[in-house]
């Protein structure tokens, strides 16, 4: 399982790295700060990937407060939140070190 979380938390790394290049990269052709909210770096994926979107933010998926937690969330920078993720998938699989030492009985 901590395998698992490990490597989930790597992966949402590498996108988010791969996300804060893209925004670099635009931010010095435009000459101006450019961040890409998640909502539009979802949109790129495709129209399946639009849909997926739209169907969570239907009025009738849940409570308002859900609603305007997603629609907080897809407004972010898609970089912080793949960071945001990591952090917490490696949170989730890290193991902490025995207090005793390395060679304890």
């Amino acid at each position: 399982m901590r395998f698992l979380l490990r490597l989930s938390s790597f992966l949402a790394l590498t996108v988010a790295v791969l996300a804060g290049t893209v925004d670099s990269i635009q931010s010095v052709a435009a000459s101006a700060p450019v961040m890409t909210p998640l909502g539009e770096g979802i949109a790129v994926l495709g129209p399946e990937a639009v849909d997926w979107v739209q169907s969570l933010q239907r009025t009738d998926a849940g409570p308002a407060i859900w609603l305007a937690a997603l629609h907080w969330l897809f407004m972010q920078p898609a970089f912080a939140v793949f960071l945001a993720i990591a952090l917490l998938f490696w949170m989730a699989g890290y193991r902490r070190k025995p207090a005793a030492g390395r060679f304890a009985a």
